[in-house]
């Protein structure tokens, strides 16, 4: 089978596309011929071993992948995901409905289910607040805004050009503004009404994420789960937090792996909400598997919107 291999750990020009030998299925397994796989800000820090489990080379990046088996359509999580074949285990296939594309099914495993969660789960977000959201046209923010708004929240949104804060505003963001990191706190608080604000989805780390902590309101929460800048934020002492009575707090969705109602429970929903019209996904680019390196790049050069594909037949 074709396939992604890294053999030494880098940026996007490590990986390469190759002949790999095919997946050996275990017990409870079954192979999967693979559709499209979905690219996750995570992947690129496999890809460098700045992930937060260790990575061992070689190594076939990717989590997630929408196939066929005996006809039927499946979405699942699965290591070594950048390849043609995989085994699937049986117990975590997603039957995809008839409605909802590959590249749209792909949108929920990751991006829909870390919204869903960083929201309502670890940020406890209540009607009437207001919510910051970084990354707002990517996979997680373009989701994220209109869960945000759908549980009645006002919606700030954060973006690095007009065509993306464009979009955010048309999903239903209340105001969008530059993801700039000069003057980032006086303009999230301006875009309040001169307010701080509730809850901050933060993934970009750095001097967005201590601009945003100083942005955020009394018994606000900030919730981080991604450092996409790669620079670390500042030290936080825990009685800075006292005054204003803040959390910060962190989210990495492989903790729900475990737990169906965590994972398919809630992919069920948002296929619901999109089946109804009720949720818009974007699905971005898609690009040949052989053209992941290229992928990776635009993505970490923000060069992309919503949810960004491979496609191994291409």
């Amino acid at each position: 089978m074709k396939a992604i291999q890294i053999t030494e750990f880098g940026g996007p020009e490590v990986m390469r596309y190759i002949d790999l030998p095919d997946p050996e299925i275990g017990e409870g397994e079954v192979l999967m011929q693979v559709t499209g796989i979905g690219i996750n800000y995570a992947d690129t820090h496999q890809t460098d071993d700045s992930y937060l489990s260790k990575q061992t080379l070689p190594l076939t990046p990717g989590l997630e992948v929408v196939g066929t088996i005996a006809g039927k359509r499946y979405l699942t999580g699965a290591p070594s995901a950048y390849a043609e074949l995989v085994a699937a285990k049986k117990d975590q296939l997603i039957p995809i409905p008839d409605q909802i594309s590959d590249g749209e099914a792909l949108s929920t495993f990751v991006q829909g289910t870390t919204a869903w969660h960083i929201l309502s789960t670890v940020g406890h977000l209540k009607a009437g607040e207001t919510v910051l959201i970084h990354a707002a046209a990517g996979g997680v923010g373009t989701i994220a805004i209109q869960l945000a708004k759908k549980w009645g929240a006002r919606v700030i949104a954060v973006a690095s050009t007009e065509a993306k804060r464009k979009l955010a505003v048309e999903l239903g963001a209340d105001i969008a503004i530059d993801a700039k990191q000069e003057g980032l706190k006086d303009r999230i608080i301006e875009a309040n009404g001169g307010k701080r604000v509730d809850l901050v989805l933060e993934m970009v780390g750095g001097a967005t994420f201590d601009q945003s902590l100083e942005a955020l309101g009394n018994f606000g929460r900030i919730v981080t789960f991604g450092m996409a800048s790669r620079e670390p934020m500042k030290m936080i002492h825990p009685a800075q937090l006292m005054g204003r009575s803040q959390s910060v707090t962190g989210f990495w969705l492989a903790n729900c792996f475990a737990k169906p109602e965590m994972m398919s429970t809630v992919i069920a929903k948002l296929f619901e909400m999109m089946i109804k019209k009720e949720l818009r996904v974007i699905v971005g680019a898609t690009y040949p598997l052989s053209e992941a390196s290229k992928a990776h790049q635009a993505m970490r050069e923000r060069e992309t919107v919503g949810k960004i594909v491979l496609d191994p037949r291409l």
